[in-house]
């Protein structure tokens, strides 16, 4: 068990599947990824199991274990043993000493639990975590939308505008937390304040994007005052719709619907072939909310944590 050497061994890392395997080389060349955050466990040449970290480019530590992958033709035992024992080692390598444990994130089809044989595959990953002290935070369904299906048309209920700056947008994110239904959300507010948590996602995430802030919008009413807003993006890899909320005095009346259909023209305009989203699989109205607007279910999201 041990990591892999760099760019070089990407075929041997890249011998399980998964759908990041073609994000890798950019990853590792963008400085996303490291060797030393890149374990693997081998027979031989053979890949029996292998697991890595994500950071943000130049960050110093890693933020997201994103890969945890096992030989699946292995039996039964051996699978999550295997997985297991890679844990620990690389853990105890590649994380620093003495810190929480970043979060786990798997994407898995929308299906999973309905097929015997991908059913397996996610629960045994799953066990392997829970034996190194990990539990289910929250599944997240990621959401698409294409350029084929029609772009969602206003409402005409509100007027949308730029946001003012930093300060106007994390006032209005603190408010949007008030009765969230995000499991991130509800998290942060066991750990910090209200007021801490909109500035901690706005300065770790939000202000990060390399994406025209003039994209954002407020929704307001005619008579200027706020309903919501919305955030569409680009990340490294796609385009987005990075935040989405209602603030409490408005919720109930379908103004989401609107939010999202500005949210999803601002980015449709720029000609992207692609739009992602993502919400947890317990926010019923956010996720109704994508479905009306075209957007399809293509993945989930499994989420575990260290406490």
């Amino acid at each position: 068990m041990r990591p892999i050497t760099g760019r070089e061994e990407l075929d041997l890392f890249s011998q399980l599947p998964y759908v990041l395997n073609e994000e890798l080389a950019d990853d590792l060349a963008a400085g996303r990824r490291r060797p030393e955050w890149m374990w693997v466990a081998l027979r031989g040449d053979r890949v029996l199991a292998r697991a890595a970290w994500w950071s943000r480019p130049g960050g110093g530590a890693p933020l997201i274990l994103d890969v945890l992958d096992i030989d699946d033709s292995l039996a039964g035992p051996d699978r999550v043993d295997i997985g297991v024992r890679l844990l620990h080692a690389a853990m105890a390598a590649a994380l620093p000493s003495g810190e929480r444990r970043p979060k786990y994130s798997r994407f898995v089809p929308p299906d999973w639990r309905d097929n015997a044989e991908t059913r397996q595959s996610v629960e045994d990953r799953m066990t392997a975590l829970r034996r190194t002290g990990a539990r289910l935070f929250v599944e997240r369904l990621r959401l698409e939308w294409r350029p084929e299906s029609p772009v969602p048309e206003p409402g005409g209920r509100l007027v949308f505008r730029p946001i003012q700056d930093a300060e106007e947008l994390v006032s209005l994110m603190a408010l949007a937390l008030d009765g969230t239904l995000d499991a991130h959300g509800r998290d942060d507010l066991t750990r910090m304040s209200v007021h801490e948590a909109a500035a901690r996602h706005y300065e770790d995430e939000l202000a990060r994007y390399r994406s025209p802030r003039d994209w954002w919008r407020i929704a307001a009413l005619p008579d200027g005052e706020p309903v919501g807003f919305v955030l569409p993006a680009r990340n490294d890899y796609n385009p987005i719709i990075a935040y989405l909320a209602v603030l409490p005095a408005h919720r109930g009346n379908g103004y989401i619907d609107d939010i999202l259909a500005e949210g999803t023209r601002v980015l449709a305009e720029q000609g992207v072939p692609r739009i992602r989203a993502a919400t947890d699989l317990g926010n019923v109205p956010m996720a109704n909310a994508f479905r009306r607007a075209g957007y399809v279910n293509f993945e989930r999201e499994i989420n575990m944590t260290w406490s």
